[in-house]
């Protein structure tokens, strides 16, 4: 794939479709946007297969016909690839019957990214359909890393063991902070810390991950806007015994009314600052505690790693607020983390750095861009 050639890249969730139409030599984006409430009773679009046909309709109307801009692949995210699929996978029919028997592994995320493949197969069949895992940048975790201490077969039948998630984001950032450090990322040892509604971290040494947050489900590890991150697996038991909660009953408490929503009923982390600054005592313990889980990671990755080279922070809070940097770092001098006060409240676009001069690590901000990620996966999966 040469010269002008666009990627389409779709991103389908369970009540939203974000895309955009890209450049994947150049980055240069020639369209993008969202379509968000799907299937909601009050909503207009009432499917996937709307969703797609008016963003279809936007696109057309500010003049980019999709048959004839040379579009040459549309790249699917999907969240959850198993054991079977660690590379960009060109989508077929045999393809995404294997996808559909992993919607168990990922039962919030997998089927509506597939309702997604299906819709936009149908309306764009002359062009490749390449799916991109989120799962893939960790599949090979060491064993010490990727196993739970459970019973070892029946962990094999059911492959049950850590897959990690946002691997296309964590992926970028490591190299993009490679770039901005002048050093091939093959030589560094970093963490990354992508921290939005969803959150992961992870221990990349020398271009490879060792460790990551998220396990066999998003749900684990970092506290995030719904969901709860760790907790006691003797929860759902107590819950079943106590509360006569059913297991779907507590899986969608904690994917859904978990976290700094369930702490404080608020994950808008803006609104949360507001909440905080008027006195609400819920809204700051909420930050307290996904602080001090976040700062647990990053003290368990330094360990990990041994030698670290660079921290960068990504995704809508970690490269927008410069409190959750400031507080996640303060007092880690002793460990070679110094965060600037002025560099860390400056506003910027690109890669940039955080941390004193002196800094023994690299502290970054470094925007993450999954769409460009994926678009260059399709470039590699049409290249094969």
């Amino acid at each position: 794939m040469t010269g002008n050639r666009l990627v389409l890249v779709i991103n389908s969730g369970s009540s939203s479709l974000k895309y955009r139409l890209l450049d994947p030599d150049s980055g240069e984006v020639r369209a993008s946007g969202q379509v968000e409430r799907i299937g909601e009773p009050s909503s207009e679009v009432p499917d996937h297969d709307a969703a797609l046909r008016r963003a279809f309709d936007t696109l057309a109307s500010d003049g980019i016909d999709l048959h004839a801009c040379g579009l040459s692949a549309v790249g699917h995210r999907v969240v959850h690839g198993g054991m079977t699929f660690y590379r960009p996978t060109i989508l077929d029919d045999a393809v995404i019957a294997q996808l559909e028997e992993l919607s168990e592994l990922a039962p919030l995320h997998n089927p509506p990214a597939i309702r997604g493949i299906e819709v936009a197969r149908r309306l764009l069949p002359g062009v490749p359909h390449v799916a991109v895992f989120d799962t893939a940048f960790f599949h090979e975790l060491p064993a010490a890393a990727a196993t739970y201490a459970i019973d070892r077969e029946l962990a094999q039948t059911w492959g049950i063991r850590r897959y990690g998630f946002h691997g296309t984001s964590h992926h970028f950032v490591s190299g993009r902070a490679a770039e901005f450090l002048g050093r091939p990322v093959g030589e560094l040892n970093q963490i990354v810390l992508h921290l939005g509604n969803g959150a992961s971290a992870s221990a990349i040494a020398r271009g490879r991950p060792v460790d990551t947050s998220m396990g066999l489900t998003p749900l684990e590890g970092l506290v995030m806007g719904t969901r709860s991150g760790d907790i006691d697996p003797g929860v759902f038991g107590y819950l079943a015994r106590a509360a006569h909660m059913s297991v779907p009953d507590i899986e969608s408490m904690l994917n859904h009314r978990s976290g700094l929503l369930g702490l404080a009923g608020e994950r808008d982390f803006r609104r949360l600052a507001e909440m905080i600054e008027s006195g609400d005592g819920a809204a700051r313990l909420a930050y307290d505690v996904f602080i001090h889980r976040l700062r647990k990671y990053i003290g368990a990755y330094l360990a990990v790693l041994g030698h670290t080279d660079a921290v960068s922070f990504t995704a809508g809070i970690g490269e927008n607020d410069a409190a959750v940097r400031r507080d996640a770092l303060a007092g880690m001098g002793e460990l070679g983390l110094v965060i600037d006060d002025r560099r860390n409240s400056a506003a910027g676009d690109g890669p940039r750095r955080v941390s004193t001069d002196d800094s023994p690590i690299a502290v970054l901000v470094v925007p993450t861009d999954e769409e460009l990620a994926i678009a260059h996966d399709c470039v590699r999966a049409l290249s094969r």
